[in-house]
């Protein structure tokens, strides 16, 4: 299995025997270091995971090593502001399900257990690993959760980043309300087998409906978003074996809501909307119309998560977070790697001490890598 550029994976290629022991070598000896564990352990283990590649072509991680892996591939995550919580990931081991049946009843059971009624746990729930001459299992969404779009004669209904993905699930026979806010099903493929799909259950997906202390017309208008943000499409390497199946979470930052899946024009495009309820004169742009209305629907969304008890972090905080996250490792004398351009906030970025930094962009493993399009 070979890297791509910007951390993209190829699922298919073939890792030599030798290239993936020397990855298990990398990270064993990281990986034991940092759990305080001997020279001695390590070499041991280096044995077995040799024996097991020799005869297999592949090695097993322990459940030690794919808890302190995955927790590692997430402080590694050149992208992501809130790793500063990265050794509070809890990471469930499902590698054993083979049946898409108890496959389905495990992706349910992370929703609910994440969304923790609203105190939201970052959790990650990992598959069985990409194997020689096996074909990976992969979990078709973008998100656990995540809203439909359609393509209708009077425009899109929904999220348009959903529109390829939500014609994927017709196909396949689901079939959606046609609201703005109908919850797609989890689509799961075993390998070559044709997708199979299982809506999920309205109990288990926490929603947050929209409101603003002085704009009191914005409650009537139904927006809302759901709680908690779950990528299910990214590929988790760990020591050179690849996890094509294990979602994660973390809980939102406001602006993820406000400033982008609400406000681009490409998504549900509601700054005009926030802009009228404002009574904003919108017949030019030096007004800064645009500004205004995206500072409060970014409050709208922080008030009503807050309001209604799920966590939910602000830009400025998360960057607070994110310095504390700098300088704990630098006291565990580790480089700290970042993508500057995702790192800063699509709000006020220059207000932060993220905008005046640089960071290098290596990506380090473990890491969460970008599904190649082309599989």
């Amino acid at each position: 299995m070979s890297a791509h550029s910007k951390g993209e994976y190829h699922v298919n290629d073939n890792i030599h025997p030798s290239e993936l022991m020397k990855s298990a070598e990398q990270f064993i000896g990281l990986c034991y270091a940092e759990l305080n564990r001997t020279q001695e352990e390590a070499e041991s283990r280096l044995m077995d995971i040799r024996s097991q590649i020799e005869l297999t072509g592949t090695y097993e991680h322990t459940s030690e090593e794919l808890t302190h892996g995955a927790k590692m591939a997430w402080r590694n995550s050149n992208r992501c502001i809130g790793r500063l919580f990265w050794d509070r990931l809890k990471v469930t081991d499902a590698r054993h399900l083979s049946k898409t049946s108890d496959i389905f009843s495990e992706l349910i059971r992370h929703i609910e257990n994440a969304t923790n009624g609203g105190k939201i746990v970052p959790t990650i729930t990992i598959f069985r690993p990409s194997r020689p001459g096996e074909p990976p299992l992969t979990i078709k969404n973008h998100q656990l959760i995540r809203y439909a779009g359609y393509e209708t004669p009077d425009g899109t209904v929904g999220d348009p980043a959903s529109i390829s993905f939500t014609k994927e699930c017709m196909e396949l026979g689901w079939q959606g309300d046609l609201t703005h806010h109908d919850v797609l099903p989890l689509v799961v493929q075993q390998g070559n087998e044709p997708p199979e799909w299982l809506s999920i259950p309205h109990s288990s997906v926490l929603e947050v409906s929209l409101e603003h202390p002085e704009l009191p017309d914005l409650i009537d208008q139904g927006l809302k978003w759901y709680g908690v943000p779950i990528i299910s499409d990214m590929l988790l390497e760990i020591g050179g074996i690849m996890y094509t199946a294990a979602p994660f979470n973390g809980w939102y930052m406001g602006t993820e809501i406000g400033a982008r899946n609400l406000a681009d024009k490409e998504r549900y495009n509601k700054l005009p909307l926030i802009a009228e309820l404002m009574g904003q004169d919108t017949s030019s742009e030096s007004t800064l119309w645009r500004d205004r209305a995206l500072v409060e629907l970014n409050y709208a969304v922080l008030y009503s998560f807050k309001k209604a008890g799920v966590s939910i972090v602000d830009h400025h905080t998360a960057a607070t977070q994110f310095g504390l996250f700098e300088r704990r490792e630098e006291q565990a004398k580790r480089e700290l790697t970042g993508d500057w351009s995702w790192l800063i906030p699509p709000v006020s970025p220059a207000t932060t001490h993220i905008f005046h930094k640089s960071y290098n962009n290596e990506i380090r493993s473990p890491y969460f890598h970008y599904r190649n399009k082309g599989h």
